[in-house]
């Protein structure tokens, strides 16, 4: 990229969150904290999920995220006049004063996960401060750049770990003794969360989570395309300005470890016969006459030994195994290292999508990714189409090839939880 418009960024550093006013629902204007909410954009299941929670709540967060209308140019146009409107009439309202904020999830099995959200600097690449895992699809970034450029607006943060240090001086010992405060909200969506939200906003809490940050590097956990998307925005713009940040949440693994899931594929127009009769000869396939759980847990004890996918969309399950070394060895890019080469996403996307299926990886007519497994086998079932259902990799998998520069095939991973939309949002022209 080209930095002459951003001098700042020719010296390298860490990372550098900075305060927002935060703009957030008035719990007064709306039924509940928990009926605006979404997931995130990419995580909402279209057309059920989308239709639910746009009937959940007149001023449901969806409405921004994916609004809808005939053309994207409508849709983006609605989307920003939505905003302006409950911006207007006091739905979404900006915090009076700047600040970062502590995030809080937990969930019935006492799961927490705690982190930190503020605007964060748009680093360079070469500086590795913030370190993708897997490759993005242009039409996503462009969709998302023209939604951001119409709302002037990060309307849902990106998640991204970092590993802290274990000490009284980092970023977590200012989180819980932030925490002991009332929160600015708190509520329990449906799927059994409930979360909490904290601003920190002495000088002296924020100094002291901006120092420590500037001696850590991140990981995308998830946000890729938005990620892009911020980069592809200050590209766009004279800096300094606001397009030099972006909406991110900040979680230190090391106290608060992620769970890392697998996102699945469905592949419209590919009958789950068709799919299984193309496999002969290259992969081992087994019928599971069992439940989802207990086929899952026939795909985990197979990618234990080699690469395995499990498919559905006929009612039963195939479990597909030891694929053809040579094959491999033919279809699979030799110029990576032998750790992207054996991951699971690696030889669904070289070998099963470009070999055998010939369905490319960004036609969304084509493939859809579902991060809700059983999410999945049902719209295969109900569509006629084959499911693809994943293992996760490892998160020190995914780390590793990030610290070396090498991106995973595009959505291989899901961390979780994620954060919730709707809860604060950042315009860019406060």
């Amino acid at each position: 990229m080209n930095t002459a418009g951003h001098p700042e960024a020719m010296a390298p550093r860490g990372l550098e969150l900075t305060p927002f006013r935060g703009l957030r629902y008035d719990p007064d204007r709306v039924g509940s904290l928990a009926a605006v909410t979404s997931p995130p954009y990419d995580v909402v299941v279209r057309p059920d999920g989308l239709h639910h929670l746009q009937d959940a709540d007149p001023h449901n967060i969806v409405r921004l995220i994916l609004p809808q209308a005939d053309t994207p140019s409508a849709r983006n146009e609605q989307a920003a006049r939505t905003l302006r409107h409950w911006r207007s009439e006091g739905v979404l309202r900006a915090d009076p004063e700047p600040g970062l904020y502590v995030y809080e999830q937990t969930d019935t099995d006492g799961m927490v996960q705690r982190g930190v959200i503020g605007a964060l600097r748009l680093s360079d690449p070469s500086d590795q401060v913030v370190l993708p895992h897997e490759d993005v699809m242009p039409h996503v970034v462009a969709d998302r750049a023209d939604l951001m450029r119409a709302t002037r607006a990060n309307l849902e943060p990106l998640l991204l770990t970092y590993r802290g240090n274990g000490t009284a001086a980092d970023t977590s010992a200012v989180l819980e003794r932030v925490i002991e405060q009332p929160p600015l909200l708190a509520t329990t969506t449906e799927d059994g969360y409930h979360h909490r939200l904290w601003a920190i906003t002495a000088p002296e809490d924020v100094a002291r989570v901006q120092a420590d940050l500037t001696h850590h590097q991140a990981l995308i956990a998830d946000g890729h395309h938005r990620w892009a998307t911020y980069r592809r925005l200050r590209a766009e713009h004279p800096s300094p300005g606001p397009w030099d940040y972006g909406l991110v949440l900040l979680v230190d693994t090391a106290r608060y470890p992620l769970r890392v899931r697998a996102i699945h594929r469905l592949l419209h127009n590919l009958p789950v016969r068709d799919a299984v009769a193309a496999l002969k000869g290259h992969f081992r396939v087994r019928c599971l006459d069992l439940p989802l759980a207990a086929a899952l847990e026939h795909l985990a004890e197979a990618t234990a030994s080699g690469n395995a996918f499990l498919l559905a969309g006929d009612g039963t399950f195939h479990l597909v195994d030891r694929p053809n070394p040579d094959l491999l060895a033919r279809t699979v890019p030799a110029d990576r290292p032998e750790a992207w080469r054996a991951l699971d996403a690696t030889v669904l996307h070289a070998t099963l999508l470009d070999h055998i299926w010939h369905i490319p990886e960004d036609d969304p007519a084509r493939i859809a990714y579902i991060h809700d497994t059983a999410a999945t086998v049902r719209k295969a079932e109900r569509d006629g189409g084959t499911a693809v259902l994943m293992h996760p990799v490892r998160e020190e998998v995914v780390r590793d090839l990030a610290r070396q520069g090498v991106t995973m095939p595009r959505k291989s991973t899901s961390f979780g939880p994620k954060p919730a939309s709707g809860l604060v949002l950042r315009a860019l022209d406060l």
